[in-house]
């Protein structure tokens, strides 16, 4: 396998970033089956992407394929990872332990994308002390000290919109690095601080939208008379 000079490597679109996972997927899959190689046609075929779109994408974490060969499954995911960061486990502290926070601390698989929750924080005195999976909630007033003990770098927030900018700033001051935000609010934060907001309503607002249009074509293929709803 031939590695490119990072050099050489352009700046990684959003999009790019987001197939990744899928590709790291797919590979790991493969090589559960015991599968060696794999070409970016195989991997276009399986996904419904465009193989020149994957052999792009592939290029970007520093790799490219043998002619007639591909690329070998073990080193691809090698790759993958390593460019993403999830080859090396990322610590982080959860604030917020309601629906959705309660639900990240039962997902058992982020160490699969190197991520490890080590701790989770509330400010609601009925729900501090309580045990929720294998973590018990501790008080926010306690992550100041935690963070820069424990040399904790990344946040994950899944309280109230109304709260997650005061919990952003208390992340910032305690020396967390990379913020990836669950509120359906646009965090603010001084660089070089990172913040992904994970913005659930628009990713569903584009899903809506999809249907919305997918269900017009069936019905004007139907013959159905379609009102409300532009092309």
């Amino acid at each position: 396998m031939t590695y490119v000079d990072e050099s050489e490597v352009k700046s990684v679109s959003q999009a790019t970033l987001r197939r990744l996972p899928k590709y790291l997927h797919l590979l790991r899959n493969l090589k559960r089956r015991g599968r060696d190689a794999v070409s970016c046609s195989f991997i276009g075929e399986h996904l419904s992407l465009d193989p020149t779109q994957v052999r792009k994408d592939l290029a970007v974490t520093g790799v490219i394929g043998k002619p007639k060969v591909g690329h070998g499954t073990s080193e691809l995911i090698d790759a993958i990872e390593q460019f993403l960061g999830w080859n090396n486990v990322t610590e982080a502290f959860l604030v917020g332990v309601g629906n959705l926070g309660a639900a990240l601390l039962g997902y058992d698989r982020f160490n699969h994308y190197g991520l490890k929750i080590v701790a989770a924080f509330d400010k609601d005195p009925a729900k501090v002390g309580k045990t929720i999976g294998d973590y018990d909630v501790l008080p926010l007033e306690k992550l100041p000290d935690l963070a820069r003990r424990m040399n904790i770098l990344m946040g994950i927030i899944t309280v109230p919109a109304e709260a997650a900018q005061s919990v952003a700033d208390l992340m910032v001051s305690s020396g967390i690095r990379a913020i990836w935000n669950f509120a359906p609010v646009n965090l603010q934060a001084p660089e070089p601080v990172i913040v992904q907001d994970e913005e659930l309503y628009a990713t569903l607002a584009i899903l809506s939208r999809h249907l919305a249009k997918n269900l017009k074509s069936e019905k004007l293929e139907r013959g159905i008379e379609v009102n409300g709803l532009d092309s």
